[in-house]
């Protein structure tokens, strides 16, 4: 697969989940959106470790990103999921308390 279709498709993967992040109102909908805009950085890491097969470097980030988007994943539902039972809502403009 060529190099530029790579970073294009990361390019697409990323303005998707930042028009995600930034039209969507559901917590859910925010999170996966967050959850594209990293995993388009983990394309670009391969498309740019893809031209020297000896170094690991993109490989590697690739696999903390991964990490750090599961651990996000993990936290941020369990949040999104307590404030469900507390506000009986998901919808971020209709939580604006932090106050039980």
């Amino acid at each position: 697969m060529p190099f530029d279709y790579l970073l294009i498709l990361g390019a697409f993967l990323f303005c998707v989940g930042l028009f995600v992040v930034v039209t969507r109102k559901n917590a859910i909908m925010v999170l996966i959106g967050i959850e594209l805009m990293l995993n388009a950085a983990n394309i670009n890491l391969i498309a740019f470790s893809s031209f020297d097969p000896n170094a690991l470097q993109g490989q590697i980030f690739s696999l903390f990103i991964i990490t750090v988007a599961a651990a996000e994943a993990a936290v941020g539902l369990s949040i999104v999921v307590k404030v469900y039972k507390h506000f009986k809502t998901a919808d971020l403009d209709k939580i604006n308390e932090l106050k039980g």
